[in-house]
């Protein structure tokens, strides 16, 4: 049987309009955009069509899409950009308790260059506290930075009542959307977000390419320096190929995103319903409803992951937890919800993608209830290390 696929919030595999779009740009068109003659002005062209195509998913204007080289730079360039221009009106930064490590670890090297970090708490959903976080500002509060959507268990942030708050008080608002890109609408002026940043390979486009939409009006300091492409703002000549490619993935989100959504939906909530009618001792992590389409984030209680993921040599998914010797490192985003022990050792992401079959999910569902019943039986629990990725 071939392996079964239920990792896509790690990573998507290439749409095939998305190869064939990028096709000719592995070997006609190879001239460096910023060059005046046709070999430049060609590929000039690509790279601006593609800044229209995601300005038009996301609603902005493209001179406000900025081309990196994936999400964890955009973070790197949010985040420190903002500080950087206006830490002279402050130094005090609030994020979440659950933020991915791109947006996470930004802010503790920020808490060693003299910034003061906010972590605010979630609820057992993984909702961020509202009051808590408005209680959290002081005058010296410069940005706000709160996941779109969280990586693990796909619970969905309340963006434009945070942006709200932060415009009442004159704070850059910023959000890492990786995971909520081409999966339910991103539209920037609904969320009213200053600063969005998106990551390619989350949504069929290449690994190694992303975007960061900053709103006009908004200042940052750069932190790649160089001559002055993208605005002058991210030095460096344009990744052609996957620019492009980048752009026909914006493309396709955009045209088919209530299909997708549905087909996400569907999938997920198919292995949902398989694993609980067969199995006892489940518990969904992450909000029932406001969650992402395709994530399915379930702990099998008294079980450790790895023991789960050793046997499932066919399918692909993401653990939530850690077994080195003797001990267990719960994901700090489990840990911020609170989930028990018990169960939060035994969480298992499963992700959906447009190229799930329902065949897919049911052979899946069976070997999963294969396994944990022969792990139940035995009464014993293999504990090998692996790694850690949501």
């Amino acid at each position: 049987m071939d392996p079964i696929y239920l990792d896509y919030n790690a990573s998507t595999p290439l749409d095939r309009e998305v190869i064939n779009t990028m096709q000719p740009y592995l070997e006609g068109y190879f001239g460096n955009p910023s060059s005046s003659h046709r070999y430049g002005t060609q590929t000039r062209a690509a790279v601006e069509k593609a800044r229209q195509q995601l300005a038009d998913l996301l609603g902005c204007h493209p001179d406000e899409i900025i081309f990196t080289s994936g999400g964890t730079e955009s973070n790197n360039f949010a985040l420190k950009g903002i500080a950087a221009v206006r830490k002279t009106e402050g130094n005090h930064i609030i994020t979440s308790s659950i933020e991915h490590p791109a947006v996470g670890e930004v802010c503790r090297w920020l808490a060693g260059q003299g910034f003061d970090i906010s972590y605010i708490p979630v609820d057992e959903y993984g909702l961020i506290d509202l009051q808590e976080m408005e209680a959290a500002i002081t005058p010296k509060t410069i940005f706000i930075s709160v996941m779109h959507a969280n990586n693990e268990v796909g619970t969905i942030q309340p963006l434009s009542e945070i942006s709200r708050i932060a415009r009442k008080r004159g704070i850059i608002f910023h959000s890492d959307a990786a995971q909520s890109v081409g999966k339910i609408p991103v539209r920037v002026e609904e969320l009213g977000v200053d600063l969005l940043s998106i990551a390619g390979h989350k949504f069929y486009a290449p690994k190694g390419i992303g975007a960061l939409y900053i709103r006009k009006g908004i200042r940052l300091e750069k932190i790649m320096h160089g001559a002055d492409h993208e605005r002058n703002l991210r030095a460096g000549t344009e990744n052609v190929l996957e620019i492009v490619g980048l752009g026909k993935a914006a493309e396709l989100a955009r045209r088919d995103l209530d299909k997708n959504y549905q087909h996400l939906r569907e999938m997920r909530d198919l292995l949902h319903l398989i694993l609980s009618e067969n199995l006892e001792g489940l518990k969904l992590n992450g909000h029932p409803e406001l969650r992402l389409p395709n994530t399915l984030n379930l702990s099998f209680r008294d079980i450790d992951a790895a023991a789960i993921i050793a046997e499932l040599d066919d399918l692909a998914v993401s653990a939530g937890a850690a077994c080195h010797a003797d001990t267990v490192t719960v994901s700090s985003v489990l840990a911020a919800m609170k989930i028990p022990l018990p169960y939060a050792r035994g969480a298992i992401r499963f992700s959906t993608g447009r190229m799930t079959t329902r065949d897919e999910i049911e052979q899946a569902a069976g070997q999963i209830i294969s396994v944990i019943r022969k792990i139940r039986e035995k009464g014993t629990i293999r504990k090998p290390a692996i790694p850690l990725c949501m």
